[in-house]
């Protein structure tokens, strides 16, 4: 089989820079494209899921124990599809589920506690809350996630 390689020329002069070694670029490009996909879909499934507990349980559970109940069935779905979908890791689902939990946990603590502040405390409306709250959590997780829990060990030297 044919292989086609390209070979770019720098601006600043004529060494050639072969993009055989950028494949590395390609596979995180298309990581990352995953990632906003699947994320925009873990993003509208946690908002709404969200708001319906909020909308179930509000009237007798306080908005940070909402919070909380929310933060964990939306980092569980998250953690799913992330593994499966877009870093498409292989075993280990035990010790990167928990790892997810290292990623989404603080950051699931904050937003429980920005979302009963926002909606108990300033009363915002808690779709314009939550929306806000989700926005901050996509731009972090994805850091998290491709540097932390999906994230191969740097093969040491032998």
């Amino acid at each position: 089989m044919n292989q086609t390689r390209l070979v770019l020329r720098s601006v600043s002069g004529p060494d050639p820079v072969d993009t055989e070694s950028c494949g590395l670029l390609q596979m995180i490009s298309k990581k990352s494209i995953w990632f906003v996909l699947i994320g925009g879909a873990n993003t509208v499934f946690g908002y709404f899921s969200t708001l319906s507990i909020y909308f179930m349980l509000s009237p007798r559970v306080h908005t940070f124990i909402i919070g909380v109940i929310a933060t964990l069935l939306n980092i569980t779905v998250s953690f799913i599809t992330n593994k499966l979908l877009v870093f498409r890791t292989e075993g280990r689902w035990l010790s990167e589920y928990l790892r997810s939990y290292m990623v989404y946990g603080p950051v699931g603590l904050v937003g429980a506690t920005a979302l009963t502040w926002l909606v108990d405390g300033l009363h915002v409306n808690v779709w314009l809350a939550q929306g806000s709250i989700m926005a901050a959590v996509a731009v972090f997780s994805y850091f998290g996630h491709s540097k932390f829990t999906f994230g191969r060990p740097a093969k040491q030297p032998r």
